[in-house]
């Protein structure tokens, strides 16, 4: 009988012993805590600030003002590309040829949205209000222009070349033309000389 008692209680020392150990697993894990839950602050996320929407309603006057061939007709074909009108965009040069910084121009405050738009989709540029612009592809349609600078031409690009030396005009020789001069003044009084001789020996007579 005695024997039975004790593995009774062996059993239930075991049975004891496992209970505790997990239980205070799960309390060193933090699956079971004795005092009020932890609250957990979220910081609210900052709204994404959108890009413009890009206006395919804008002609667009593309002018190349650096001394590189085909640049204005390359960022038209960007602008057709992304959905303006062929019609409503055209590519041209500019008179300067050394425009620093490539530029979209707009003419109202709120065509400023448009030309940023159309900024990002040539890869970025400084745009800037101006009045200069307008009309120039349709009559009456609001316009964005953009003026190609240097700061697209390509590193490799051949710089502008001069004409050969035998195809430049030759420079005018002052030295030759002082001396022909002189020859000629110095004829010329010697002729005049002659000839007022002459007429004072034909008097005498």
């Amino acid at each position: 009988m005695n024997g039975w008692v004790v593995l009774l209680w062996s059993i239930v020392a075991a049975l004891v012993l496992i209970v505790a150990g997990v239980f205070g697993a799960m309390v060193v894990m933090g699956k079971i805590s004795f005092g009020p839950e932890p609250t957990v602050s979220v910081a609210p996320s900052s709204p994404e600030t959108s890009a413009p929407t890009l206006d395919t309603s804008y002609a667009v006057l593309v002018l190349n003002a650096t001394t590189v061939d085909n640049l204005a007709a390359t960022v038209r074909d960007s602008i057709v590309t992304a959905g303006f009108p062929e019609t409503a965009v055209i590519a041209s040069n500019a008179d300067a040829t050394d425009f620093p910084q490539t530029t979209v121009y707009f003419q109202n405050p709120e065509d400023q949205a448009a030309a940023e738009a159309l900024a990002g989709l040539i890869g970025g540029a400084q745009v800037l209000q101006s009045d200069v612009y307008a009309d120039d592809v349709v009559e009456g349609q609001k316009q964005l222009t953009v003026v190609i600078g240097l700061d697209r031409v390509p590193a490799d690009a051949p710089a502008e070349e001069q004409p050969p030396a035998d195809e430049q005009p030759p420079a005018e020789d002052a030295s030759a033309d002082t001396t022909a001069e002189g020859t000629a003044d110095s004829t010329a009084d010697a002729t005049a000389g002659a000839e007022a001789d002459a007429s004072g020996d034909a008097t005498a007579e």
